[in-house]
C-alpha cells in the first residue's frame, strides 16, 4: 500500500466529512491508498453519522470508520489506526496525518509523497498551512528550550532579536527547507520512521506530541522538512477551543509541556524552562502596568502555570 491517511474525529463529524471529501480528491493518484477515520469516543452520534455518510458517498471500499472507545487524545487516536496498519501484511509506505479541521489544497498530498520519494534520507514532511481567508499559520518550528520559554512569555522585541536563534516559531519559509518540527495538521511520515522510533507518544493528551515525535526522529537520523509547495486550509482548534483567550489554558497543555521537557531533557532543564517562563511572564506584567498594552495570554495563565508546575514531579513523566 502506498499510503494510509488518518483523521481523528472528536465531536466534529460534519467538518471531518469535509476533510475526508477533500482528501479523497487528493488520493485519486493512489488507487491503493486507504483512509481510517478514528472517532475518539465522541459520544454524540459522530460514529454512526460518519459511517453512514461514508457508505452514502460510496467511499466504504477505501474509507474505514472505527471507534477508539476512549478519548485518549490526538496521538492515541492516530496510533489506534496506525498500529494495526503496521502489523498487517500490506504495510503502507507512508502514513499521512490530517486534522479533522484541515482540508488539503489541490496537489497537497502528492507533493509531500513525491518529496519523500525523491529524498529517502528525510523521514517527515509537512507544508504550508493557511486559514480560509487565507491567513498563513505558522507551522515551521524550532525545538523549545529554556531560552525560548523566556523569550515567548516576555514578548519584547529587543530580547526576541537577541534570542532569535531560540525563537520557536520560525519566519514563514519562502522555500522548502529543514525544520526542527512541524504541525501534524498535515504531516507525511515514512513507514521506516515509525518502525524505528515507534508511534507518537500517547502519554501526551494534546500538544507537544508532534514536537516530541520529530525530536525522536531527528535523534534517530530522520530529519523533518517543510515543503512550501504542499498547502492545506486549516480552521484551527475546532475541537479544543484553545484559541479562546477568555478561558483558562487547559490543564493538558501544562501536562504536555512538562512531559516534553522532563522526558527529553531531564529535570534540570524542565526547571530552567519553568524559571524562564515565570521570569518572562512577570517582566511582561510589569510592562502591562507601565504601558497601555493589553494582555494577550489566556485567563489566569501564569497563576495556573505556577499552580501546576509547583506540584511534585514523579521520576517518570506520565499523562496528567
Amino acid at each position: 500500500m502506498k499510503l494510509l491517511a488518518v483523521i481523528v474525529n472528536y465531536k466534529t463529524p460534519d467538518m471531518t466529512l469535509d476533510a475526508v471529501s477533500a482528501l479523497m480528491h487528493e488520493l485519486e493518484a493512489y488507487p491503493d491508498a486507504r483512509v481510517t477515520v478514528v472517532d475518539n469516543d465522541s459520544r454524540d452520534g459522530s460514529f454512526d453519522k460518519l459511517r453512514s455518510a461514508v457508505d452514502d458517498a460510496g467511499w466504504s471500499g477505501r474509507v474505514e470508520v472505527v471507534e477508539s472507545g476512549y478519548n485518549g487524545g490526538f496521538a492515541f487516536g492516530n496510533n489506534f489506526a496506525i498500529r494495526p496498519a503496521l502489523a498487517c501484511a500490506e504495510k503502507p509506505d507512508f502514513v499521512y496525518l490530517l486534522n479533522s479541521d484541515a482540508f488539503p489544497d489541490p496537489g497537497c498530498v502528492e507533493r509531500l509523497v513525491q518529496f519523500l520519494e525523491e529524498r529517502p534520507e528525510i523521514g517527515i514532511a509537512g507544508g504550508y498551512v493557511h486559514g480560509p481567508e487565507p491567513v498563513p499559520h505558522r507551522t515551521a518550528f524550532r525545538f523549545p528550550t529554556p531560552f525560548s520559554e523566556f523569550e515567548c512569555t516576555l514578548g519584547l522585541g529587543i530580547v526576541t532579536r537577541l534570542l532569535r536563534r531560540y525563537v520557536v516559531a520560525l519566519p514563514m519559509p519562502e522555500q522548502t527547507c529543514p525544520v526542527d518540527w512541524t504541525a501534524a495538521a498535515s504531516m507525511l511520515i515514512r513507514r521506516e520512521v515509525l518502525e524505528q522510533v515507534g508511534l507518537m507518544d500517547d502519554g501526551y493528551f494534546l500538544y507537544f506530541e508532534e514536537t516530541d515525535f520529530c525530536l525522536r526522529a531527528r535523534r534517530a537520523g530522520w530529519p523533518t522538512w517543510y515543503v512550501v509547495e504542499s498547502a492545506v486550509t486549516h480552521i484551527g482548534s475546532a475541537s479544543t477551543g484553545f484559541l479562546d483567550t477568555s478561558t483558562p489554558t487547559p490543564t493538558f497543555w501544562y501536562a504536555s509541556r512538562r512531559r516534553y521537557f522532563l522526558k527529553n531533557h531531564g529535570r534540570l532543564t524542565l526547571w530552567a524552562a519553568n524559571l524562564g517562563f515565570v521570569v518572562g511572564a512577570l517582566a511582561r506584567r510589569v510592562r502591562y502596568l507601565l504601558t497601555d498594552l493589553q494582555p494577550h495570554e489566556p485567563t489566569r495563565h501564569l497563576r495556573d502555570f505556577l499552580k501546576f508546575n509547583l506540584r511534585p514531579v514523579s521520576g517518570h513523566p506520565t499523562r496528567d
